[in-house]
């Protein structure tokens, strides 16, 4: 089967330069008539001074951008995450601290549509392990009404692993799952982080960032509680990240850096489909299509119907923006 693109839509949520020097790991979330966009951004990546930042589209217009951050101690904020709970309030969820292996999981809730939120507030109070909740994509409210977290943990003497938070409560409290099983390649353990998941009818699935030049898959027959030892696909991988999300109709439209060299280039940027549950995908979009030393990276999707909401991190400069609506 081929997918067809029959309307697409690409803005700068701000100008380059314009909000910080810098600026990477976005999230985006429709709700009704608007978007909400989040992202972190400062001098550089784990300089004291990046703050969690939000802008809202309504009525066509981004608004100007404004930050959130803990009070106190001035350290890093990192990786925002957008979700939506049954009430129609937003959760935002960032990661803070540093060291990565010493971040600390905070959130904070929005009632009115994304243009303000709470103080925010440590989602496992004390836990200081590197993460809780979800690390970079976006929780899936499964079948049996739980919400599932994809999340993981990158610790300073161990290799990288991933696991689930799950929660019973619309994301308010969390239960760790067991980690994701490890693996070996070329006698070296790979590492693996930031999965991205759906469910179907077969169970729930997470394909994962690694560090051996492809994308690992993991699946789970309990809503996430356990999971199967992850095996690799025939998809390229950067050691980025990857994003992905399943449509009504049951594909599965993963966005991708198709680059199979670890630490490689996060040049281009696709969309790939899949008709078959994720077991294969095809390319049927290029959001970036330039190749070699540039970075359009850490992608983030979200659907209603068959329109793609995605923003990603342009040249770490900017945050793209897209709407793409498919057949």
């Amino acid at each position: 089967m081929k997918t067809k693109v029959v309307r697409s839509l690409r803005e700068e949520i701000f100008p380059v330069d314009k909000v910080t020097e810098n600026c990477h790991a976005s999230t985006v979330l429709p709700v009704g008539e608007t978007i909400v966009a989040a992202w972190f951004g400062g001098t550089k990546e784990g300089n004291n001074d990046v703050k969690i930042w939000v802008s809202v589209k309504e009525n066509g217009e981004w608004a100007e951008p404004y930050s959130i951050s803990v009070e106190g101690e001035e350290l890093p904020h990192w990786n925002p995450v957008l979700y939506l709970r049954d009430d129609n309030a937003i959760c935002l969820y960032f990661k803070y601290g540093k060291p990565i292996s010493s971040w600390r999981t905070y959130y904070c809730v929005s009632y009115d549509g994304g243009k303000s939120f709470m103080k925010p507030e440590e989602l496992v109070p004390g836990e200081k392990d590197g993460a809780r909740g979800p690390v970079k994509n976006k929780q899936i409210r499964l079948s049996n009404g739980t919400v599932l977290a994809p999340s993981s943990k990158e610790p300073k003497h161990s290799a990288w692993k991933c696991f689930t938070d799950i929660s019973e409560d619309d994301g308010r409290t969390y239960k760790h799952s067991k980690f994701v099983p490890g693996v070996r390649k070329n006698g070296k353990s790979v590492k693996m982080i930031q999965p991205t998941l759906w469910e179907d009818k077969n169970g729930v699935h997470m394909l994962i960032r690694s560090d051996a030049g492809r994308i690992y898959k993991s699946d789970s027959n309990d809503f996430g509680m356990t999971w199967s030892k992850p095996v690799e696909t025939p998809y390229p991988n950067p050691n980025s990240g990857i994003d992905l999300v399943k449509l009504e109709d049951e594909t599965v439209v993963l966005c991708m850096n198709p680059v199979g060299a670890n630490w490689g280039n996060r040049a281009p940027l696709v969309l790939m489909r899949s008709f078959d549950g994720g077991n294969t995908f095809e390319e049927f979009f290029k959001l970036e299509d330039i190749k070699g030393d540039y970075e359009f990276s850490y992608p983030a999707i979200y659907a209603e119907g068959k329109t793609l909401y995605i923003t990603y991190t342009h040249e770490r400069k900017t945050i793209i923006y897209w709407e793409v609506e498919i057949e």
